[in-house]
Protein backbone atom coordinates (compact mmCIF):
# COMPACT_ATOMS: atom_id res chain seq x y z
CA UNK A 1 0.00 0.00 0.00
CA UNK A 2 1.36 3.72 -0.68
CA UNK A 3 1.89 5.31 2.08
CA UNK A 4 -0.99 8.32 2.89
CA UNK A 5 0.08 11.33 2.10
CA UNK A 6 0.93 13.25 5.72
CA UNK A 7 3.30 10.45 6.32
CA UNK A 8 5.27 11.69 3.66
CA UNK A 9 7.77 13.91 5.36
CA UNK A 10 5.23 16.92 4.23
CA UNK A 11 4.76 19.53 7.61
CA UNK A 12 1.40 20.69 7.55
CA UNK A 13 0.74 23.76 10.06
CA UNK A 14 -1.01 22.35 13.34
CA UNK A 15 -4.94 24.02 12.95
CA UNK A 16 -4.23 25.66 9.66
CA UNK A 17 -5.38 23.41 7.30
CA UNK A 18 -4.70 24.53 3.49
CA UNK A 19 -7.36 24.53 0.65
CA UNK A 20 -6.58 22.69 -2.34
CA UNK A 21 -2.96 23.10 -1.04
CA UNK A 22 -2.83 26.52 -0.99
CA UNK A 23 -2.61 29.57 2.21
CA UNK A 24 -5.17 32.27 1.68
CA UNK A 25 -4.42 35.70 2.24
CA UNK A 26 -6.95 37.80 3.75
CA UNK A 27 -8.15 40.70 1.95
CA UNK A 28 -9.42 42.68 4.62
CA UNK A 29 -6.56 42.48 7.24
CA UNK A 30 -4.15 45.65 8.89
CA UNK A 31 -0.74 45.30 6.77
CA UNK A 32 1.58 44.62 9.28
CA UNK A 33 -0.65 41.94 11.27
CA UNK A 34 -1.92 39.92 8.18
CA UNK A 35 0.86 36.84 8.25
CA UNK A 36 1.97 33.71 5.75
CA UNK A 37 2.51 30.84 8.02
CA UNK A 38 5.22 28.44 7.37
CA UNK A 39 5.18 24.96 7.09
CA UNK A 40 6.27 24.23 10.57
CA UNK A 41 3.20 26.06 12.73
CA UNK A 42 1.93 29.48 13.67
CA UNK A 43 5.22 29.89 15.65
CA UNK A 44 8.03 29.23 13.79
CA UNK A 45 9.28 31.80 12.03
CA UNK A 46 6.00 33.57 10.95
CA UNK A 47 6.65 36.78 8.34
CA UNK A 48 4.56 39.76 8.47
CA UNK A 49 3.55 41.11 5.31
CA UNK A 50 5.23 44.23 5.43
CA UNK A 51 8.29 42.53 5.77
CA UNK A 52 8.82 42.95 9.58
CA UNK A 53 9.17 39.44 11.42
CA UNK A 54 7.07 39.14 14.50
CA UNK A 55 10.33 39.02 16.41
CA UNK A 56 11.63 42.47 15.73
CA UNK A 57 11.49 45.26 18.21
CA UNK A 58 8.72 46.42 15.11
CA UNK A 59 6.83 43.99 15.76
CA UNK A 60 3.38 43.55 17.97
CA UNK A 61 4.61 42.57 21.79
CA UNK A 62 2.17 39.99 21.48
CA UNK A 63 4.83 38.14 19.41
CA UNK A 64 7.87 39.39 20.99
CA UNK A 65 7.95 36.27 23.42
CA UNK A 66 7.90 34.20 20.60
CA UNK A 67 11.41 32.24 19.35
CA UNK A 68 13.07 32.82 16.29
CA UNK A 69 13.35 29.75 13.58
CA UNK A 70 14.55 30.05 10.25
CA UNK A 71 12.85 29.56 7.10
CA UNK A 72 13.04 26.00 6.06
CA UNK A 73 14.75 25.66 2.46
CA UNK A 74 11.45 24.55 0.59
CA UNK A 75 9.78 27.71 2.16
CA UNK A 76 12.07 30.23 0.93
CA UNK A 77 10.42 30.63 -2.42
CA UNK A 78 7.44 31.49 -0.55
CA UNK A 79 8.65 33.75 1.49
CA UNK A 80 10.42 35.84 -1.21
CA UNK A 81 6.78 36.03 -2.64
CA UNK A 82 6.09 38.66 0.04
CA UNK A 83 7.22 42.43 0.08
CA UNK A 84 10.68 43.23 1.68
CA UNK A 85 10.00 46.99 2.85
CA UNK A 86 7.50 48.99 4.90
CA UNK A 87 4.84 50.20 2.91
CA UNK A 88 4.91 48.24 -0.10
CA UNK A 89 2.21 46.60 -1.47
CA UNK A 90 1.88 43.17 -1.30
CA UNK A 91 2.31 40.96 -4.11
CA UNK A 92 -1.46 39.14 -3.39
CA UNK A 93 -4.05 41.17 -4.32
CA UNK A 94 -7.27 40.80 -2.41
CA UNK A 95 -8.50 36.75 -2.32
CA UNK A 96 -5.22 35.59 -3.97
CA UNK A 97 -4.79 32.31 -2.83
CA UNK A 98 -0.47 32.07 -2.31
CA UNK A 99 0.85 28.85 -3.25
CA UNK A 100 2.18 26.36 -0.57
CA UNK A 101 5.07 24.71 -1.35
CA UNK A 102 6.55 21.60 0.40
CA UNK A 103 9.37 18.66 -0.49
CA UNK A 104 8.02 14.86 0.09
CA UNK A 105 10.59 12.34 1.54
CA UNK A 106 8.99 10.32 -1.15
CA UNK A 107 10.54 12.09 -3.65
CA UNK A 108 13.59 9.57 -2.76
CA UNK A 109 11.88 6.49 -3.76
CA UNK A 110 10.36 7.68 -6.42
CA UNK A 111 13.42 8.62 -8.17
CA UNK A 112 15.73 4.97 -6.82
CA UNK A 113 12.24 2.93 -8.16
CA UNK A 114 13.06 4.96 -11.49
CA UNK A 115 16.50 4.66 -11.50
CA UNK A 116 16.46 0.74 -10.92
CA UNK A 117 14.10 -0.35 -13.60
CA UNK A 118 15.86 1.98 -16.34
CA UNK A 119 19.06 0.33 -15.21
CA UNK A 120 17.26 -3.45 -15.84
CA UNK A 121 15.78 -2.05 -19.40
CA UNK A 122 19.33 -0.70 -20.16
CA UNK A 123 21.50 -3.54 -19.49
CA UNK A 124 19.21 -5.99 -21.76
CA UNK A 125 19.78 -3.05 -24.38
CA UNK A 126 23.17 -3.87 -24.27
CA UNK A 127 23.92 -7.47 -23.47
CA UNK A 128 23.43 -9.06 -26.93
CA UNK A 129 25.91 -6.63 -28.04
CA UNK A 130 28.86 -7.01 -25.95
CA UNK A 131 29.32 -10.39 -26.26
CA UNK A 132 28.52 -10.46 -30.32
CA UNK A 133 30.05 -13.19 -31.31
CA UNK A 134 28.39 -15.81 -28.85
CA UNK A 135 24.88 -14.71 -29.91
CA UNK A 136 26.40 -15.17 -33.45
CA UNK A 137 27.27 -18.75 -33.38
CA UNK A 138 24.80 -19.49 -30.69
CA UNK A 139 21.91 -18.69 -33.08
CA UNK A 140 23.79 -19.23 -36.64
CA UNK A 141 23.05 -15.78 -37.49
CA UNK A 142 25.67 -12.96 -39.11
CA UNK A 143 26.31 -9.75 -36.85
CA UNK A 144 23.97 -7.37 -38.38
CA UNK A 145 21.49 -9.49 -36.78
CA UNK A 146 22.77 -8.99 -33.22
CA UNK A 147 23.29 -5.11 -34.36
CA UNK A 148 19.46 -5.00 -34.73
CA UNK A 149 18.76 -6.66 -31.19
CA UNK A 150 20.53 -3.27 -30.13
CA UNK A 151 19.45 -1.39 -32.70
CA UNK A 152 15.66 -2.27 -32.16
CA UNK A 153 15.70 -0.05 -29.25
CA UNK A 154 16.60 3.05 -31.34
CA UNK A 155 14.04 2.40 -34.40
CA UNK A 156 11.01 1.13 -32.52
CA UNK A 157 11.45 4.64 -29.91
CA UNK A 158 10.65 7.03 -33.34
CA UNK A 159 7.41 6.24 -34.12
CA UNK A 160 6.32 5.60 -30.55
CA UNK A 161 7.95 8.62 -28.87
CA UNK A 162 4.70 11.02 -29.70
CA UNK A 163 1.60 8.62 -28.47
CA UNK A 164 4.11 7.97 -25.06
CA UNK A 165 5.03 11.74 -25.15
CA UNK A 166 1.19 12.37 -25.32
CA UNK A 167 0.66 10.14 -22.47
CA UNK A 168 2.84 11.29 -20.51
CA UNK A 169 1.65 14.86 -20.59
CA UNK A 170 -2.41 13.88 -20.58
CA UNK A 171 -2.50 10.82 -18.61
CA UNK A 172 0.18 11.48 -15.59
CA UNK A 173 3.57 9.90 -14.33
CA UNK A 174 2.32 7.29 -12.51
CA UNK A 175 0.53 5.75 -15.93
CA UNK A 176 3.71 5.93 -18.28
CA UNK A 177 6.06 4.84 -15.27
CA UNK A 178 3.42 1.47 -14.93
CA UNK A 179 4.09 0.80 -18.51
CA UNK A 180 7.84 1.22 -18.32
CA UNK A 181 8.37 -1.36 -16.24
CA UNK A 182 5.33 -3.87 -16.97
CA UNK A 183 6.16 -4.16 -20.64
CA UNK A 184 10.20 -4.14 -19.58
CA UNK A 185 9.22 -6.81 -17.23
CA UNK A 186 7.16 -8.64 -20.00
CA UNK A 187 10.12 -8.75 -22.73
CA UNK A 188 12.52 -10.28 -20.25
CA UNK A 189 10.30 -13.12 -19.43
CA UNK A 190 9.55 -13.84 -22.75
CA UNK A 191 13.44 -13.84 -23.75
CA UNK A 192 13.36 -16.95 -21.36
CA UNK A 193 11.64 -18.97 -24.07
CA UNK A 194 14.18 -18.06 -26.44
CA UNK A 195 17.27 -20.21 -25.48
CA UNK A 196 17.34 -22.62 -28.11
CA UNK A 197 19.10 -22.13 -31.75
CA UNK A 198 16.43 -21.64 -33.66
CA UNK A 199 14.22 -19.66 -31.84
CA UNK A 200 16.28 -16.36 -32.46
CA UNK A 201 12.80 -14.41 -33.37
CA UNK A 202 11.85 -15.47 -29.63
CA UNK A 203 14.60 -13.24 -27.81
CA UNK A 204 14.06 -10.47 -31.07
CA UNK A 205 10.24 -10.37 -30.11
CA UNK A 206 11.87 -9.87 -25.87
CA UNK A 207 13.53 -7.27 -27.25
CA UNK A 208 11.31 -5.70 -29.35
CA UNK A 209 9.01 -5.23 -26.29
CA UNK A 210 11.57 -4.55 -24.14
CA UNK A 211 12.44 -1.65 -26.56
CA UNK A 212 8.64 -0.39 -26.64
CA UNK A 213 9.23 -0.42 -22.48
CA UNK A 214 12.17 2.16 -23.14
CA UNK A 215 9.89 4.51 -24.82
CA UNK A 216 8.57 5.16 -21.71
CA UNK A 217 11.29 5.39 -19.58
CA UNK A 218 13.39 7.85 -21.28
CA UNK A 219 11.77 10.84 -21.59
CA UNK A 220 10.70 10.55 -17.48
CA UNK A 221 14.34 11.64 -15.54
CA UNK A 222 12.92 15.74 -16.35
CA UNK A 223 9.80 15.35 -15.43
CA UNK A 224 9.64 13.59 -12.28
CA UNK A 225 12.92 16.02 -11.56
CA UNK A 226 10.44 18.70 -11.72
CA UNK A 227 7.50 17.45 -10.24
CA UNK A 228 9.27 15.84 -7.25
CA UNK A 229 12.15 18.10 -6.40
CA UNK A 230 12.63 21.14 -5.14
CA UNK A 231 14.40 23.69 -7.13
CA UNK A 232 18.52 23.30 -5.97
CA UNK A 233 17.64 19.90 -6.51
CA UNK A 234 16.36 19.56 -10.14
CA UNK A 235 19.80 19.45 -12.29
CA UNK A 236 21.09 16.85 -9.38
CA UNK A 237 18.11 14.54 -9.75
CA UNK A 238 17.87 14.53 -13.02
CA UNK A 239 21.30 13.71 -13.62
CA UNK A 240 20.47 10.87 -11.22
CA UNK A 241 17.83 9.78 -13.15
CA UNK A 242 19.93 9.46 -16.36
CA UNK A 243 22.27 7.69 -13.97
CA UNK A 244 20.09 5.13 -13.39
CA UNK A 245 20.50 4.24 -17.34
CA UNK A 246 24.15 4.59 -17.44
CA UNK A 247 24.51 2.45 -14.28
CA UNK A 248 22.04 -0.28 -16.72
CA UNK A 249 24.36 0.27 -19.68
CA UNK A 250 27.76 -0.76 -17.14
CA UNK A 251 26.22 -3.87 -15.72
CA UNK A 252 25.49 -4.65 -19.17
CA UNK A 253 28.67 -4.53 -20.26
CA UNK A 254 30.08 -6.36 -17.46
CA UNK A 255 27.98 -9.10 -16.57
CA UNK A 256 27.49 -10.70 -20.09
CA UNK A 257 31.30 -11.71 -20.47
CA UNK A 258 31.24 -12.77 -17.11
CA UNK A 259 28.07 -15.37 -17.00
CA UNK A 260 28.32 -16.19 -20.68
CA UNK A 261 31.70 -17.17 -21.62
CA UNK A 262 32.57 -18.03 -25.10
CA UNK A 263 32.02 -21.98 -24.86
CA UNK A 264 30.29 -22.83 -28.51
CA UNK A 265 32.10 -26.22 -28.43
CA UNK A 266 30.12 -26.80 -26.12
CA UNK A 267 26.64 -25.81 -27.10
CA UNK A 268 24.80 -26.88 -23.94
CA UNK A 269 26.53 -25.53 -21.71
CA UNK A 270 26.04 -22.21 -23.51
CA UNK A 271 22.46 -22.48 -23.28
CA UNK A 272 22.57 -23.11 -19.89
CA UNK A 273 24.72 -19.77 -19.27
CA UNK A 274 22.09 -17.66 -21.18
CA UNK A 275 19.06 -18.98 -19.25
CA UNK A 276 20.86 -18.25 -15.99
CA UNK A 277 21.14 -14.39 -17.58
CA UNK A 278 17.60 -14.32 -18.82
CA UNK A 279 16.12 -15.52 -15.69
CA UNK A 280 18.31 -13.17 -13.46
CA UNK A 281 16.84 -10.15 -15.38
CA UNK A 282 13.40 -11.62 -15.31
CA UNK A 283 13.45 -12.40 -11.34
CA UNK A 284 14.55 -8.54 -10.99
CA UNK A 285 12.36 -7.23 -13.53
CA UNK A 286 8.98 -8.68 -11.78
CA UNK A 287 10.24 -7.37 -8.13
CA UNK A 288 10.79 -3.52 -9.66
CA UNK A 289 7.11 -3.64 -11.07
CA UNK A 290 5.64 -4.56 -8.09
CA UNK A 291 7.35 -2.10 -6.16
CA UNK A 292 6.50 0.37 -8.94
CA UNK A 293 2.78 -0.34 -8.52
CA UNK A 294 2.92 -0.55 -4.98
CA UNK A 295 4.95 3.24 -4.29
CA UNK A 296 4.98 4.60 -7.13
CA UNK A 297 2.76 8.48 -6.90
CA UNK A 298 1.41 10.42 -9.85
CA UNK A 299 2.80 13.74 -7.70
CA UNK A 300 3.48 14.79 -4.00
CA UNK A 301 0.48 16.01 -2.05
CA UNK A 302 2.16 19.69 -2.50
CA UNK A 303 4.05 20.78 -5.41
CA UNK A 304 7.82 21.43 -4.28
CA UNK A 305 8.67 24.84 -5.99
CA UNK A 306 5.87 28.03 -6.98
CA UNK A 307 7.05 27.28 -11.11
CA UNK A 308 5.61 23.86 -10.31
CA UNK A 309 2.90 25.45 -8.40
CA UNK A 310 1.42 27.65 -11.49
CA UNK A 311 1.97 24.62 -13.64
CA UNK A 312 -0.16 22.16 -11.64
CA UNK A 313 -3.12 24.61 -10.74
CA UNK A 314 -2.92 25.79 -14.66
CA UNK A 315 -6.52 24.23 -16.27
CA UNK A 316 -5.64 20.88 -18.83
CA UNK A 317 -7.25 22.81 -21.51
CA UNK A 318 -4.59 25.33 -21.74
CA UNK A 319 -2.33 22.43 -22.76
CA UNK A 320 -1.98 21.58 -26.20
CA UNK A 321 0.24 18.52 -27.11
CA UNK A 322 0.13 19.68 -31.42
CA UNK A 323 1.01 23.27 -30.42
CA UNK A 324 3.43 22.45 -27.55
CA UNK A 325 5.63 20.17 -30.67
CA UNK A 326 5.03 23.04 -33.00
CA UNK A 327 6.60 26.18 -30.42
CA UNK A 328 9.49 23.85 -30.08
CA UNK A 329 10.30 23.25 -34.05
CA UNK A 330 9.76 27.07 -34.00
CA UNK A 331 12.42 27.65 -31.60
CA UNK A 332 15.70 28.32 -33.39
CA UNK A 333 18.46 27.09 -30.46
CA UNK A 334 16.09 23.82 -29.51
CA UNK A 335 15.78 22.76 -33.23
CA UNK A 336 19.87 23.22 -33.05
CA UNK A 337 20.19 21.72 -29.88
CA UNK A 338 17.85 18.75 -30.90
CA UNK A 339 20.58 17.69 -33.75
CA UNK A 340 23.93 18.34 -31.74
CA UNK A 341 22.62 16.01 -29.09
CA UNK A 342 21.04 13.26 -31.11
CA UNK A 343 24.71 13.81 -32.97
CA UNK A 344 26.32 13.08 -29.52
CA UNK A 345 24.07 10.37 -28.18
CA UNK A 346 24.04 8.49 -31.11
CA UNK A 347 28.12 8.34 -31.21
CA UNK A 348 27.37 6.67 -28.06
CA UNK A 349 25.21 4.29 -28.84
CA UNK A 350 27.23 3.43 -31.73
CA UNK A 351 30.01 3.12 -29.90
CA UNK A 352 28.53 0.55 -27.61
CA UNK A 353 26.45 -1.46 -29.75
CA UNK A 354 30.08 -2.01 -31.97
CA UNK A 355 32.79 -2.10 -28.79
CA UNK A 356 32.83 -5.83 -28.99
CA UNK A 357 33.67 -5.77 -32.65
CA UNK A 358 35.88 -2.80 -32.11
CA UNK A 359 37.91 -4.54 -29.75
CA UNK A 360 38.41 -7.88 -30.79
CA UNK A 361 39.25 -6.65 -34.28
CA UNK A 362 42.79 -5.85 -32.46
CA UNK A 363 42.63 -7.84 -29.21
CA UNK A 364 41.14 -11.30 -30.09
CA UNK A 365 39.77 -13.23 -27.54
CA UNK A 366 39.64 -10.71 -25.11
CA UNK A 367 35.44 -10.74 -24.58
CA UNK A 368 36.09 -10.19 -21.00
CA UNK A 369 37.98 -7.14 -21.44
CA UNK A 370 36.01 -5.67 -24.08
CA UNK A 371 33.23 -5.66 -21.72
CA UNK A 372 35.69 -4.39 -18.49
CA UNK A 373 36.48 -1.16 -20.84
CA UNK A 374 32.61 -0.72 -22.04
CA UNK A 375 32.26 -0.94 -17.82
CA UNK A 376 35.33 1.75 -17.57
CA UNK A 377 33.48 3.89 -20.08
CA UNK A 378 30.24 4.30 -18.64
CA UNK A 379 31.10 4.48 -14.79
CA UNK A 380 33.57 7.32 -16.03
CA UNK A 381 30.37 8.84 -17.37
CA UNK A 382 28.43 8.56 -14.30
CA UNK A 383 31.22 10.68 -12.65
CA UNK A 384 30.63 12.93 -15.46
CA UNK A 385 27.21 13.46 -15.52
CA UNK A 386 27.03 13.66 -11.50
CA UNK A 387 29.60 16.53 -11.92
CA UNK A 388 27.85 18.07 -14.46
CA UNK A 389 24.78 17.74 -12.75
CA UNK A 390 25.91 19.69 -9.87
CA UNK A 391 27.56 22.45 -11.60
CA UNK A 392 24.59 23.32 -13.24
CA UNK A 393 22.87 23.48 -9.93
CA UNK A 394 25.19 25.88 -9.11
CA UNK A 395 26.60 28.15 -11.75
CA UNK A 396 23.27 27.81 -14.52
CA UNK A 397 25.80 28.10 -17.10
CA UNK A 398 23.99 25.70 -19.77
CA UNK A 399 25.41 26.79 -23.00
CA UNK A 400 29.04 27.36 -22.03
CA UNK A 401 29.14 23.94 -20.01
CA UNK A 402 27.37 21.99 -22.96
CA UNK A 403 29.85 23.60 -25.26
CA UNK A 404 32.98 22.26 -23.40
CA UNK A 405 31.84 19.14 -22.65
CA UNK A 406 30.98 18.71 -26.54
CA UNK A 407 35.03 19.99 -27.33
CA UNK A 408 36.18 17.39 -24.35
CA UNK A 409 34.24 14.65 -26.00
CA UNK A 410 35.91 14.68 -29.51
CA UNK A 411 39.10 15.22 -27.97
CA UNK A 412 38.67 12.01 -25.76
CA UNK A 413 36.60 10.27 -29.09
CA UNK A 414 40.22 11.86 -31.10
CA UNK A 415 42.63 10.22 -28.70
CA UNK A 416 39.92 6.92 -28.49
CA UNK A 417 40.44 6.37 -32.32
CA UNK A 418 44.59 6.79 -32.54
CA UNK A 419 45.58 4.70 -29.79
CA UNK A 420 43.28 1.56 -30.45
CA UNK A 421 46.12 -0.27 -32.63
CA UNK A 422 48.94 0.67 -30.38
CA UNK A 423 49.15 -3.23 -28.81
CA UNK A 424 48.16 -2.70 -25.19
CA UNK A 425 44.90 -2.73 -23.85
CA UNK A 426 45.33 -0.76 -20.54
CA UNK A 427 45.75 2.13 -22.86
CA UNK A 428 42.49 1.79 -24.24
CA UNK A 429 41.03 1.48 -20.95
CA UNK A 430 42.52 4.55 -19.75
CA UNK A 431 41.01 6.60 -23.41
CA UNK A 432 38.19 4.84 -23.04
CA UNK A 433 36.60 5.97 -19.42
CA UNK A 434 38.25 9.62 -20.39
CA UNK A 435 36.22 9.57 -23.65
CA UNK A 436 33.06 8.10 -21.46
CA UNK A 437 33.40 10.47 -19.05
CA UNK A 438 32.61 13.68 -21.09
CA UNK A 439 30.74 11.86 -23.66
CA UNK A 440 28.27 10.14 -21.18
CA UNK A 441 28.54 12.95 -19.16
CA UNK A 442 26.83 15.55 -22.37
CA UNK A 443 23.37 13.28 -21.51
CA UNK A 444 21.63 15.42 -18.68
CA UNK A 445 23.30 18.49 -19.55
CA UNK A 446 21.24 17.77 -22.95
CA UNK A 447 17.87 17.38 -21.04
CA UNK A 448 18.36 20.35 -18.79
CA UNK A 449 19.57 23.17 -21.50
CA UNK A 450 16.21 22.22 -23.18
CA UNK A 451 14.47 22.83 -20.37
CA UNK A 452 16.10 26.02 -19.82
CA UNK A 453 15.35 27.41 -23.82
CA UNK A 454 11.82 25.70 -24.24
CA UNK A 455 10.04 26.91 -20.76
CA UNK A 456 7.15 26.80 -20.35
CA UNK A 457 6.59 23.46 -22.62
CA UNK A 458 6.24 20.38 -20.92
CA UNK A 459 9.32 18.95 -20.48
CA UNK A 460 8.21 15.48 -21.15
CA UNK A 461 7.77 16.56 -24.81
CA UNK A 462 11.42 18.13 -25.29
CA UNK A 463 12.58 15.50 -23.73
CA UNK A 464 10.81 13.04 -25.99
CA UNK A 465 12.19 14.78 -28.86
CA UNK A 466 15.70 14.66 -27.98
CA UNK A 467 16.17 10.95 -27.23
CA UNK A 468 13.91 10.97 -31.06
CA UNK A 469 16.88 12.51 -32.39
CA UNK A 470 19.31 10.37 -30.53
CA UNK A 471 17.82 7.16 -32.02
CA UNK A 472 17.83 8.16 -35.81
CA UNK A 473 21.30 9.08 -35.54
CA UNK A 474 21.82 6.28 -33.30
CA UNK A 475 20.72 4.16 -35.89
CA UNK A 476 22.36 5.77 -38.67
CA UNK A 477 25.76 6.26 -37.55
CA UNK A 478 26.00 2.22 -36.38
CA UNK A 479 24.93 1.13 -39.49
CA UNK A 480 27.10 3.51 -41.27
CA UNK A 481 30.32 3.21 -38.55
CA UNK A 482 29.37 -0.58 -38.62
CA UNK A 483 29.77 -1.32 -42.45
CA UNK A 484 33.28 0.49 -42.16
CA UNK A 485 34.36 -1.36 -39.65
CA UNK A 486 33.72 -4.37 -41.07
CA UNK A 487 34.84 -3.55 -44.90
CA UNK A 488 37.75 -1.32 -44.04
CA UNK A 489 38.77 -0.68 -39.72
CA UNK A 490 37.67 0.45 -36.58
CA UNK A 491 39.62 3.23 -37.41
CA UNK A 492 37.95 4.33 -39.92
CA UNK A 493 34.86 3.89 -38.41
CA UNK A 494 35.54 6.25 -35.48
CA UNK A 495 37.02 8.95 -37.71
CA UNK A 496 33.63 9.24 -39.79
CA UNK A 497 32.58 9.76 -35.44
CA UNK A 498 34.53 12.90 -35.41
CA UNK A 499 33.48 14.31 -38.44
CA UNK A 500 30.25 14.37 -37.18
CA UNK A 501 31.71 15.55 -33.65
CA UNK A 502 33.10 17.97 -34.71
CA UNK A 503 30.21 19.70 -36.63
CA UNK A 504 28.02 19.01 -33.53
CA UNK A 505 30.88 21.73 -32.05
CA UNK A 506 30.07 24.04 -34.68
CA UNK A 507 26.19 24.05 -34.22
CA UNK A 508 26.73 24.74 -30.67
CA UNK A 509 29.06 27.38 -31.04
CA UNK A 510 26.18 29.09 -33.17
CA UNK A 511 25.25 32.33 -32.09
CA UNK A 512 21.43 31.52 -32.64
CA UNK A 513 22.32 28.33 -30.08
CA UNK A 514 22.03 31.29 -26.92
CA UNK A 515 20.08 30.88 -23.44
CA UNK A 516 16.98 32.99 -23.59
CA UNK A 517 15.91 34.05 -20.05
CA UNK A 518 12.83 32.67 -19.30
CA UNK A 519 9.40 35.04 -17.59
CA UNK A 520 9.68 32.51 -14.90
CA UNK A 521 12.74 31.31 -12.88
CA UNK A 522 12.32 27.49 -12.06
CA UNK A 523 15.62 27.52 -9.85
CA UNK A 524 13.77 30.51 -7.42
CA UNK A 525 10.24 30.91 -8.24
CA UNK A 526 10.09 34.33 -9.00
CA UNK A 527 8.63 36.57 -12.18
CA UNK A 528 11.66 39.10 -13.70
Amino acid sequence: MALPDDEEGTTVANGHPPANGYLPVPGDAPAGKVSAETQNGPKAGCLALNGVSRDSPKAPSGALDRPKTPLAPEEETQARLLPKDPGEQTPAVEGTLVPRTALSARRFLVLLIFSLYSMVNAFQWIQYSIISNVFEGFYNVSSLHIDWLSMVYMLAYVPLIFPATWLLDTRGLRLTALLGSGLNCLGAWIKCGSVQQHLFWVTMLGQCLCSVAQVFILGLPSHIASVWFGPKEVSTACATAVLGNQLGTAVGFLLPPVLVPNTQNNTQLLACNISTMFYGTSAVSTLLFILTVIAFKEKPQYPPSQAQAVLQDSPPGEYSYGKSIRNLFKNIPFVLLLITYGIMTGAFYSVSTLLNQIILTYYKGEEVNAGRIGLTLVLAGMVGSILCGLWLDYTKTYKHTTLTVYILSFVGMVIFTFTLNLGHIIIVFVTGGLLGFFMTGYLPLGFEFAVEITYPESEGTSSGLLNAAAQIFGILFTLAQGKLTSDYSPTGGNIFLCVWMFVGIILTESPCQHERQKPWRLEEGLFF
